[in-house]
């Protein structure tokens, strides 16, 4: 309430103004309050959409604006020793002087990630192209091998990361179910890693969405209405981002992808962990948890063997592969 008092004063402060200091020659005492008050209002008003926008989107206009001042300035200069007519005059002055900020601020408004600091920085550096944005779910955050992939070079751009998924991790960790808040500590534990790494550029939004109650609706509309790309690994909700043209990186597909490629006649070097279901047969696991048959090695469990792959199947669950004893 307080606040809205020191508004109204603030109004009442520039309609007096304007009432006794008319801005404009022949402007009669009461338009001159008007124009005051109208002024200060739209400064009250601009105040309160402030309040409510990200900070990134007040950065990127500001920069859009000043940035388009600056350049329609240069080039105003540069015609204004060349232009004769006055008519023309007037017309490259509002062109430059009003048409460029203008655009500066439309760009500033539809591509805020375009004059982020990290994009800024490496324009500097020479980088040919704008960074992206992506913002994690929360299974994303706990599996933790977003760290290493964003280390790695695989995600170049800004991490974000909301107050909503924040709070879903801390309900998590204060869970009185043993494993639950084992997940939910690993994933604050991720997040602070993320944040202590001068490598990684991650922005924390503080927007809840109230109307919305599904923490991945919730994401589901922030990348919809700001171009963030979800990282995460839960299967549907990559499917309903998919379906609203949201692009998606799922952790798993990005694991399986990178899965070491086998072929019938290759020779590998394993060890035998357990025996297998079928008479006679042995399992060992490759590096990436991929499972491997292998036929007459059911006694050879603790044993390291060379095989020889004789087949590789692809199922709905992973690949699996098959192979006969080689030589030790």
């Amino acid at each position: 309430m307080i606040l809205y008092i020191y508004k109204f004063i603030f109004i009442a402060i520039f309609a007096l103004i304007g009432y006794y200091y008319p801005p404009f020659r022949g402007t009669s005492s009461e338009v001159g309050a008007i124009i005051g008050a109208v002024f200060a209002l739209a400064l009250a008003l601009l105040s309160l959409r402030i309040k409510k926008t990200e900070l990134k989107y007040i950065w990127s206009t500001t920069i859009g604006v000043l940035g388009g001042a600056l350049v329609g300035f240069i080039i105003f200069k540069m015609l204004e020793l060349t232009v004769i007519s006055s008519q023309t005059y007037v017309y490259f002055k509002t062109l430059f002087l009003f048409g460029f900020p203008t655009t500066g601020l439309f760009i500033g408004i539809n591509k805020p990630n375009m004059f982020s600091p990290l994009n800024i920085r490496e324009f500097f550096r020479g980088s040919s192209a704008f960074t992206d944005s992506f913002v994690l779910d929360t299974s994303a955050i706990i599996d933790g091998r977003i760290v290493p992939i964003t280390l790695s070079g695989f995600i170049e751009g800004e991490i974000i990361i909301t107050q909503f998924v924040l709070a879903e991790l801390q309900a998590i960790a204060d869970s009185n179910d043993p494993s639950k808040k084992v997940r939910g500590r690993r994933g604050l534990e991720v997040i602070e890693k993320l944040r202590n790494n001068t490598q990684i550029s991650v922005t924390i939004i503080n927007k809840n969405l109230p109307s919305i109650k599904e923490v991945d609706q919730k994401i589901v509309v922030l990348a919809k209405e700001h171009n963030f790309k979800i990282v995460t690994n839960d299967l549907n909700l990559s499917k309903i981002a998919q379906l609203q043209d949201i692009k998606v990186l799922n952790v798993n597909e990005l694991a399986f992808a990178l899965k070491p490629i086998v072929y019938p006649g290759e020779h590998l070097r394993v060890q035998i962990s357990k025996e297998g279901k079928e008479k006679k047969q042995g399992i060992a696991y490759l590096e990436d948890g991929t499972m491997i048959v292998i036929d007459d090695a059911k006694y050879d469990i603790g044993k390291t063997l060379d095989i020889e792959v004789t087949s590789v199947l692809q199922t709905t669950s992973g690949k699996m592969i098959f192979g006969k004893r080689g030589y030790n």
